[in-house]
């Protein structure tokens, strides 16, 4: 039995497989620091993926980054996050919870809604997030694998993202 409320989002355009993912330069927070970053220079070093998830608090996110960890997802490839929130609350994310990734903060939703996956919250007049949201991009930003949630919460097909991974790397 389902105990939290399940929310049909809006159809989207998102980016999809065989496009090119859109590029981006915002702060990227690691464990010790953070700095401005690109996609594009991240890609230049090799595939990626790229997890879009809701804002650092919401329980959903701890799911995500549970299920890439379980499995072993980002010791595999080179994994980095979006969402809204700040650098500082990034921050506490990845010592809390143990993340071992790299958290690009949108909190504009710019990123976001260049990728179609930005949603408003009910209720809340205002105040944009993003939609759970998992992108494998090759060393060329070609998106070769693209799952994009149809609800909140709604979160991936591990198992495909696993084979997807094992295709490219």
């Amino acid at each position: 039995m389902v105990d939290f409320e399940v929310t049909d989002l809006p159809k989207t355009d998102h980016v999809d497989v065989g496009d090119e993912a859109p590029e981006f330069t915002r702060p990227l927070v690691g464990a010790e620091y953070w700095e401005d970053a690109s996609l594009a220079d991240l890609s230049a070093e090799g595939p990626l993926l790229l997890v879009f998830h809701p804002m650092d608090g919401a329980f959903p996110t701890t799911y995500v980054w549970n299920g890439l960890r379980d499995r072993g997802l980002p010791g595999r490839i080179t994994t980095v996050g979006c969402s809204v929130s700040t650098p500082y609350e990034h921050c506490n994310l990845l010592s809390e919870r143990g993340v071992d990734a790299r958290l690009f903060s949108d909190p504009d939703a710019s990123v976001g809604a260049a990728y179609g996956v930005e949603h408003d919250l009910d209720g809340m007049a205002g105040v944009t997030e993003h939609r759970i949201a998992t992108y494998l991009i090759d060393g060329d930003r070609t998106v070769r694998y693209a799952w994009v949630a149809s609800q909140q919460p709604e979160f991936p097909n591990y198992d495909a993202l696993v084979a997807a991974v094992d295709d490219l790397v």
